[in-house]
């Protein structure tokens, strides 16, 4: 009875010793959404310029698509002898200011629609707060223009009340990133699909994901979300760094194995 027991006291311990073994190899991230960036109302052009610098080119995306000029319009440099986005922005709307015109197109996209380009940039309100739209509105402006964003704008869009631009109430606006387990959903939330197509769903400016299971494994699919800069996809060389590296913020651990073994599984 004795050696039975101890038999049994060995197989649980070493069945525990495995699985702390194997979840200690998962790599860990946050299980938080990232903290909103809040302002006072004497936020200081500068501060915005800066916090909207860091958002454009991080946790807003927005380089995946407007950093290149193939698909959006290339915001960082002159388009077409137009000018930067801060000297152009007051001339696309008639009557319209440089602040108005860029938030009304962060939030409402298919107002304003640049010939050439395909409606498929997202309401920004679903990874952006109010203030942190309105500090990128302020880096944009800053590209050649001058930057009217205000304390009252962010003030109002903190208090969730219409913006001294006279734009929409930010009220209502979503978080980062939606809780869901459901792979499709977390891909649709998080952007994926604007570069990345799943079968009939999504662009060609990353790699497909329609059978990338039978090109990566689990690891190698948990490494890409997480890292995506440390290894180029064969034929996605001069894409890298486009692709944000701040999922491992944005997913929740229990999002990011669902999206991990769904990709898995897809051969």
């Amino acid at each position: 009875m004795l050696a039975t027991n101890l038999r049994i006291v060995a197989i649980v311990l070493g069945t525990v010793a495995f699985y702390t073994v194997l979840a200690n190899a998962i790599p860990q991230v946050e299980s938080d959404v990232p903290s909103e960036l809040t302002f006072s109302a004497d936020v200081t052009p500068e501060q915005l310029v800066a916090a909207g610098d860091e958002l454009y080119h991080g946790a807003g995306g927005c380089t995946a698509c407007h950093g290149l000029g193939t698909r959006a319009p290339n915001l960082l440099t002159d388009e077409g002898g137009t000018g930067l986005i801060g000297a152009r922005c007051a001339n696309r709307v008639a009557g319209q200011s440089c602040k108005e015109y860029l938030h009304t197109s962060m939030v409402e996209p298919a107002a304003y629609v640049v010939p050439g380009y395909e409606p498929i940039m997202p309401d920004m309100r679903r990874t952006l707060s109010g203030s942190e739209i309105w500090a990128v509105v302020a880096y944009l402006e800053s590209l050649g223009g001058t930057v009217t964003v205000t304390g009252d704008d962010v003030a109002a869009a903190e208090s969730g009340g219409a913006s001294a631009a006279g734009g929409a109430a930010d009220a209502g606006a979503a978080g980062p990133a939606s809780t869901s387990l459901d792979p499709l959903t977390i891909m649709r939330d998080n952007q994926c699909l604007v570069c990345h197509k799943l079968g009939d769903e999504g662009g060609p400016l990353g790699p497909e994901l329609t059978h990338i299971g039978a090109r990566m494994d689990a690891d190698a699919l948990r490494r890409a979300i997480l890292d995506p800069a440390a290894e180029a996809a064969e034929g996605f060389e001069t894409m890298v760094g486009v692709m944000p590296a701040t999922f491992g913020q944005q997913l929740t651990a229990a999002q990011l194995e669902a999206l991990v073994q769904y990709l898995a599984g897809q051969r």
